[in-house]
């Protein structure tokens, strides 16, 4: 007699395994997020940078330009003139070299204006007009994202062009002029009205405004020249940097004798002498700060240096001797310098025994400047030299907001820039009876710690490239080089993407549970069958997915 058969297991009986869900085993979680990389909490724009570098690796450089000037609408200046924070936050500076966002940044908007790209066009849905008083760079951010957002908007310039600072501080050996023209050009062509000429320079200027418009935007940059006691501004061997730099840049410099002495150590004080230099000068930096503590961006005191310019560092004027043939004899003293706890805030020790004496025909001087509060003072609330505003670029009136150098003492394009974005989201909000702007999200900074580095092979940073100092020098061109195409591409390559899912199906292939799923534009977990074990998260290139512990 035969034996009965023996009974089939029971998981034969279901024809699969989805009936055991093993995800209550389970004592965490993996969660996929977007959480913000380094370099985006350092941008002074906000800029999605991973994101951009993402298209720009995958060779979309359209996308990457569109996902950058959603927040700035300047890449190609921005990724000249920058002083690049996000490349000081970024996590590969911890495991090889930095990435090169700021030459990025540049190729792309470089791109754009080469191959004609422009914003889509924006019909005026808002019954209310703003004003933005200023036209630099952050009246036109201001301007632009205003406009994209539907409403009409007018641009009160005092100058004959638009640019500030950008057109009369920055030399076009910096910043090409045909680049700044074609980014200031693209925000017009979305129907930005502009009255230049026109200056805000009473009570009762500012009073119309306010009359005639439902916001007001004051961008009118620091145009006010600091002085030094030590200098007798009457005399024709003195003159201020910002003077001088408007007329260098316009190609016009002043003819300031053969030695010419430049005092200050940030960004404008080597742009006027380097501008001297170009203009045949012997030139000589006389800097508070030592070297190491410039303010200036390093690159630009490597350059000057290139360009035979002699930096005096730590050291300060006391008096000035002109003789009678027009000679001056600069008595000079070394000092200590030590920071204060706010930008611009400074305090200065001379060295005894330390005196010495340069030489020189004319002395320009550019250690910064004040904006011209005159106009509104009367009216807004300020703090110290610039007017005071909230973070969301507020004024203590309603309706005033107020940005850039006229706000704000960091006096940085970008800082400036953002300023401008800043304030268009909360006019915005404010026109539309809504909240707030948001604010940034809860999911904390991804450090290197969370990225796995075996998927990014260690390679060095793009080489700057820029002109050798004989062709700088007679030609007046652009000095720093662009990166190019394969360059471009191999430097977007390192970047880490830091919170940046980039559908590298790593989470799906090594789950030994298949609780991965393919969704549209990402993935999800299965959470029936998910034993937590952390595969995906320790194989995820990017740190856009974390454990998470799941209380029950």
């Amino acid at each position: 007699m035969n034996a009965p058969p023996k009974p089939v297991p029971a998981i034969w009986t279901t024809g699969s395994t989805e009936a055991i869900k093993t995800g209550t085993w389970r004592a965490a979680l993996p969660i996929y997020r977007r959480a913000p990389s380094p370099c985006h909490l350092a941008c002074p724009v906000n800029g999605q940078i991973a994101v951009w570098l993402d298209q720009a690796r995958r060779g979309d450089f359209h996308a990457a330009w569109t996902t950058l000037t959603e927040n700035n609408p300047f890449p190609a200046i921005a990724g000249r003139i920058c002083h690049h924070p996000c490349e000081t936050a970024c996590n590969r500076a911890s495991y090889d070299e930095s990435l090169a966002i700021c030459r990025l940044e540049r190729h792309v908007g470089d791109r754009a204006i080469a191959e004609g790209w422009r914003h889509a066009d924006v019909a005026v849905t808002r019954k209310e007009r703003i004003a933005v008083v200023g036209g630099g760079p952050s009246g036109l951010s201001a301007a632009y994202h205003l406009r994209r957002r539907g409403y009409a908007v007018t641009i009160f310039e005092a100058q004959a062009a638009l640019g500030g600072l950008m057109r009369d501080g920055i030399p076009p050996y910096r910043l090409a002029r045909e680049v700044l023209d074609a980014e200031i050009q693209r925000i017009l062509d979305l129907g930005v009205q502009v009255r230049c000429g026109s200056t805000l320079a009473t009570p009762a200027d500012f009073e119309r405004l306010r009359a005639d418009y439902d916001a007001i935007y004051l961008a009118m940059g620091a145009r006010r020249q600091k002085r030094l006691a030590q200098l007798d501004y009457s005399r024709p061997w003195v003159m201020d940097g910002a003077v001088y730099l408007a007329h260098a840049n316009a190609g016009t410099p002043p003819a300031l004798g053969r030695r010419v002495v430049v005092i200050g150590g940030g960004s404008a004080a080597m742009d006027a002498a380097r501008s001297a230099r170009r203009a045949g000068h012997e030139v000589r930096i006389l800097a508070l700060e030592p070297e190491a503590r410039l303010p200036a961006q390093r690159e630009e005191v490597i350059e000057a240096r290139e360009e035979g310019i002699e930096l005096v560092d730590a050291a300060m004027l006391e008096s000035v001797q002109a003789d009678t043939g027009g000679a001056l004899r600069l008595r000079c003293v070394r000092v200590h310098f030590e920071a204060g706890p706010v930008r611009g805030q400074f305090s200065v020790t001379p060295v005894p025994g330390s005196e010495f004496t340069l030489e020189a025909d004319a002395i320009v001087a550019s250690i910064g400047q004040d904006p011209e509060l005159a106009p509104v003072q009367a009216l807004l609330e300020t703090d110290g030299t610039v007017l005071r505003t909230d973070p969301r670029q507020a004024t203590s009136v309603e309706g005033v907001f107020a940005g850039g150098d006229v706000a704000s003492n960091a006096r940085f394009v970008t800082e400036a820039i953002g300023m401008g974005k800043r304030a268009a989201q909360q006019i915005d909000a404010r026109l539309r009876g809504g909240a707030s702007a948001p604010t940034a999200g809860t999911e904390p900074v991804v450090s290197l710690d969370a990225i796995n580095t075996f998927y990014h092979p260690k390679a060095p940073r793009a080489p700057e490239r820029r002109l050798a100092p004989g062709p700088r020098l007679e030609s007046g061109i652009e000095v720093q080089l662009g990166l190019d195409p394969g360059a471009a591409l191999a430097e977007s390559a390192r970047c880490f993407s830091c919170g940046n899912c980039i559908l590298c199906d790593n989470c799906f292939h090594y789950c030994p549970d298949l609780a991965i799923k393919r969704v549209p534009g990402g993935y999800e977990v299965a959470t029936d069958y998910c034993k937590g074990c952390g595969a995906c998260v320790r194989e995820c290139p990017t740190g856009s997915m974390v454990m998470r512990e799941e209380i029950r």
